[in-house]
């Protein structure tokens, strides 16, 4: 069973790419074992369909290069933080025992990411508990819990509590993201527009990351934040 040192959740296909894509490439990069969990097969989306989306998740973590992709297939929509979707979460946590973990935007216009962030936040705390027993593969699985537990950001334009420089990995976001050709900007589609759809949203995936980059003195940069404080060794391990 591999052991993940960061593991992404995301409420659909597309959501870890679109919020942290290019910081799991830039920590791919750097030797770390990846993994993302996807709660639902986004089959209420307006374009495509479950089977689409599975197909453009596949590829999507091809492009990034990720050790594991699993789908818990929960209801797009109408999943709800309960015992029975925290165990199956839990579950996936105990499985890859990552030592962090990422999950979606504490608040945002798809009402899915905040119940997927609670859901996900929830489940990290609840997995490290021994007394809370899940089984698979038929065989009893050991408590664990991440170190750290941060949220990516969407939509919304939620100020982070830290963010991270990943100048030279956007293209591989990028690339990532329109895997997804279901969803998102396509000049002469004739499918529904959606608020995603746009020539506008495709391009803030860029002006949004040179924007934090701005403020830090770098090219790019996506931002996260955290239930608590932040610690370091060193003021030198602040740039």
């Amino acid at each position: 069973m591999i052991k993940l040192d960061i593991l992404a959740f995301g409420a659909h296909p597309d959501d870890v790419e679109l919020g942290c894509g290019a910081t799991l490439s830039k920590e791919k990069a750097a030797g770390k074992k990846i993994g993302i969990i996807d709660l639902t097969r986004g089959e209420l989306g307006t374009r495509g369909s479950a089977e689409i989306r599975d197909a453009e998740a596949a590829a999507a973590a091809q492009i990034m290069g990720i050790e594991v992709r699993e789908n818990l297939r929960f209801r797009d929509g109408f999943f709800v933080n309960d015992e029975y979707h925290q165990l199956e979460v839990i579950k996936m946590i105990r499985k890859y025992r990552p030592e962090i973990l990422l999950c979606n935007a504490i608040d945002d216009r798809h009402i899915d990411h905040g119940k997927g962030s609670k859901l996900v936040s929830e489940a990290a705390f609840l997995s490290g508990l021994r007394r809370i027993e899940t089984i698979f593969d038929g065989k009893s699985q050991e408590a664990w819990r991440p170190k750290v537990v941060y949220h990516y950001i969407q939509w919304k334009n939620i100020e982070p509590d830290f963010v991270v420089d990943v100048t030279g990995f956007m293209e591989t976001k990028i690339q990532a993201v329109l895997a997804y050709g279901s969803q998102f900007y396509e000049p002469g589609s004739n499918e529904p527009i959606t608020p995603i759809t746009s020539k506008n949203f495709l391009d803030s995936i860029t002006y949004r990351a040179q924007d934090l980059g701005r403020l830090i003195g770098t090219d790019f940069a996506e931002g996260f934040t955290t239930e608590r404080y932040l610690a370091v060794n060193s003021l030198d391990d602040l740039i």
